[in-house]
């Protein structure tokens, strides 16, 4: 057997004709982030699906120069807190338990009630649910706003409206 029959196999080839700069990987950072303003209608929406998609715009992984590890996503404003829906049983028999700190101060609180008593916390606390639990996770939810009428503080900023069908 002739040695040079695997020498085309192995042979190593040349890169100076390709260009190398174009297979840098770019990494966003605070100064080159490009945010925006988004404008959500909660009204008829389910929450967690609302709540997991908001999340993902909150984190920027739409966009093509996403960075795990740097805030890059858009400020999201919720509107209309208050008309979420849940589905099954999941009004009356969900529960949400916080702690008072003291002997016997465990409250739990179904969707119901926080609805009536404050709607906003429904969709705050399902959207910080699915964040990253680290001080990047406590920024990005810095940027969430939620509303429960039709009625925001954000005008100036001119927020776009968008449907949450187009996003996956």
């Amino acid at each position: 057997m002739n040695n040079n029959t695997f020498a085309p196999l192995f042979e190593k080839k040349s890169n100076k004709n390709m260009d190398t700069l174009s297979y840098k990987t770019i990494s966003a950072n605070k100064e080159t982030v490009n945010k925006e303003w988004l404008l959500i209608d909660a009204e008829g929406q389910i929450v967690g699906r609302l709540a997991a998609k908001v999340a993902k715009l909150l984190r920027g992984k739409m966009k093509t120069n996403y960075t795990p590890h740097v805030d890059c996503g858009d400020n999201v404003i919720i509107i209309n807190a208050e008309k979420v829906l849940f589905t099954g049983k999941k009004l009356d028999d969900k529960n949400y338990v916080r702690h008072t700190g003291y002997p016997g101060g465990q409250r739990i609180r179904n969707p119901r009630e926080l609805l009536a008593k404050k709607p906003t916390e429904v969709v705050e606390k399902a959207v910080k649910g699915m964040l990253p639990k680290n001080r990047l996770g406590a920024a990005l939810f810095r940027n969430l706003y939620v509303y429960a009428g039709t009625e925001h503080a954000h005008q100036a900023q001119q927020p776009k409206q968008i449907q949450l069908t187009s996003i996956k």
